[in-house]
């Protein structure tokens, strides 16, 4: 073995190199021997022309590596963030929620700096966001620094065309929500690490993760189109009434899933540390109300499918209930016998409040408690909270928690427990994840399928006969509830502060097993204008609002237009029902 090969420890690939450079070697003895130089000098610049071919060689895969590395030789941008990496989250038609995107940290190191003075303007004037302290420490310190992250591409282009030494780029992803504000409570946000923090980013965070490391977008259940005529209204309703805070949330009642979230005031998750706690407040999930006269919606339904109560049975509302020392009254009075029909289309507290109590306690929070009101709506959402509830049912609590107060729940528990109503009777949690189009997920029976027929019918002729008429889109076929709960403040009720909302159902009419949604718009303390004649309860604020909601999202739902002018009296609701023995 040569000395060269013994040196190499004898490796095949250096044998191999080192024989092909003896090869050139004796080609170019022969060349010599048969006297003919011409082949010794084509041979000698063969040789160097494949030396430098393979140095330019080596170069241009250093650069390639070096491009696609930080500066500290790690993997660039798609290396570099595998483990922080989320999938994009899309509507339930594909439409984008958020994604990450290739954004650039810029570094300064200041040994490389030339012009301390000339470089601090070209940044100040290049990158307005730069704080001046970071910039100073950056170009006055002894080693390469972090100055700025969420560079855009355009961005970095145009820092790096100035040309200036000392700075360098790595690349990195960034979370973008590319619609703002839009839906921000449902979509939620994530760190920079890759950790989802709020809403559907928390909430499925694992399956977003999974997602990016198999290319594929994790759809919510939201449509945006339904989203951004919710949140116009809302915002619009809001703004109008000077409420200090608003919910707008739809739901498809037979799988629960969430088709528009709107809490007001919102935050845009780009900037989320930049959002106060009242933005950042998920009004829809973690707040909890006295939701008032939408209670009697559970009240009513809770007295027919218990048998306690028909819709021909009668009370006398001319008086008010006297229980201790709580008075009930009604706040538009009637001062006549009315049937349960009339109770529930007039808003009676009085003929409710009888209602509940012939019922009896038991039987109220048995149902109460199947359509569930007494814990935190189901749903993936970390942004759920519990209800508060009264700490005994006397009949005190059972009277005033039947027409909605002494109990406060979410936005987001009332959307569920009105979908086990109004689907056909049986409790399906909400979710924010997309089912089939026919789907008809199997949930615990909570009423019947009657008093579900019958509720759709008298929320119907509440908009056509009762208080809900504001509610009202034409062929649309609404179906609703008023509630105006007076808030508490110091330790007593408040006439004049109010939480007012109006609970909504459409198309009411057809089987039970067809498509229906349920809307619900609330506004918190609004204060009333010229256009409600200084009221501020739900029929004059928010029943507007769904009205609208109503009108714009029936065709991207697939409610088509029909006239349905219902002519009949409450007393011809469900003849079952009306002649069914009193119990």
């Amino acid at each position: 073995m040569s000395y060269v090969q013994h040196a190499m420890g004898g490796s095949p690939s250096w044998r191999w190199l080192v024989d092909r450079v003896w090869g050139f070697e004796h080609a170019f003895e022969r060349a010599r021997a048969r006297g003919r130089a011409e082949d010794d000098t084509r041979i000698r610049i063969f040789f160097v022309l494949a030396a430098f071919a393979t140095a330019f060689l080596s170069l241009a895969v250093g650069a390639t590596r070096a491009a696609l590395s930080g500066a500290d030789g790690r993997a660039g941008a798609s290396a570099a963030a595998e483990g922080a990496a989320r999938a994009d989250l899309v509507d339930r038609n594909g439409a984008m929620l958020a994604a990450d995107l290739l954004h650039y940290g810029l570094y300064v190191d200041p040994r490389e700096v030339w012009d301390v003075d000339a470089t601090r303007r070209a940044l100040r004037a290049a990158l307005p966001a730069i704080e001046a302290p970071r910039l100073e420490k950056a170009l006055h310190g002894d080693r390469r620094t972090f100055l700025i992250g969420g560079l855009t591409p355009e961005v970095r282009a145009r820092v790096h065309d100035l040309g200036l030494p000392g700075l360098s780029f790595e690349a990195e992803t960034r979370r973008v929500y590319p619609l703002g504000t839009t839906a921000a409570h449902l979509i939620g946000f994530a760190d920079s690490g890759g950790s989802g923090l709020a809403g559907a980013e928390y909430a499925i965070d694992e399956a977003v993760r999974a997602g990016a490391l198999a290319h594929e977008p994790q759809a919510l259940s939201i449509d945006l189109r339904v989203q951004a005529a919710l949140e116009d209204e809302v915002v619009k309703a809001a703004r109008a009434f000077q409420a200090q805070g608003a919910v707008g949330l739809i739901t498809k009642v037979h799988t629960g899933e969430i088709l528009g979230l709107v809490s007001y005031p919102s935050f845009d998750p780009n900037q989320a540390g930049r959002a106060t706690p009242d933005q950042l407040l998920n009004r829809v999930g973690t707040q909890v109300y006295e939701m008032g006269s939408t209670f009697k919606v559970f009240t009513v339904a809770m007295g027919l499918d218990s048998g306690a109560v028909t819709l021909a049975s009668t009370f006398d509302t001319s008086q008010p209930v006297r229980i201790g020392g709580q008075v009930i009254h009604d706040y538009h009075a009637e001062n006549r016998i009315m049937t349960v029909s009339d109770a529930f289309i007039h808003s009676s507290n009085i003929g409710t409040t009888k209602l509940a109590l012939r019922a009896g306690g038991p039987t109220l929070t048995r149902y109460f408690q199947k359509f569930g009101l007494f814990e935190a709506a189901q749903v993936e959402l970390q942004e759920s909270a519990k209800p508060i509830l009264p700490r005994q049912w006397n009949d005190n609590a059972v009277a005033s928690a039947s027409f909605g107060h002494a109990i406060s729940v979410s936005p987001l528990a009332l959307a569920a427990g009105m979908g086990a109503i109004l689907n056909g009777g049986t409790y399906v949690p909400l979710t924010i994840r997309p089912m089939k189009a026919d789907a008809r997920p199997e949930g615990p029976r909570v009423v019947s399928e009657a008093t579900s027929k019958a509720m759709l019918q008298l929320m119907r002729l509440n908009v056509v006969h009762g208080t809900g008429g504001k509610a009202n889109a034409p062929g649309m076929r609404v179906g609703g509830k008023t509630g105006s709960a007076e808030k508490v403040i110091d330790g007593h009720y408040a006439r004049s502060t109010l939480v007012s909302s109006f609970a909504a159902v459409f198309p009411t009419d057809g089987p039970l097993e067809a498509d229906r949604y349920f809307i619900l718009i609330l506004l918190d303390e609004p204060k009333g204008n010229a256009e409600s004649f200084g009221l501020a309860t739900g029929g004059w604020t928010a029943a507007p609002a769904v009205g609208r909601v109503v009108d714009r999202i029936g065709p991207f739902l697939g409610v088509a237009r029909r006239a349905d002018a219902p002519t009949g009296e409450p007393k011809d609701l469900a003849p079952a029902l009306m002649n069914a023995d009193e119990r």
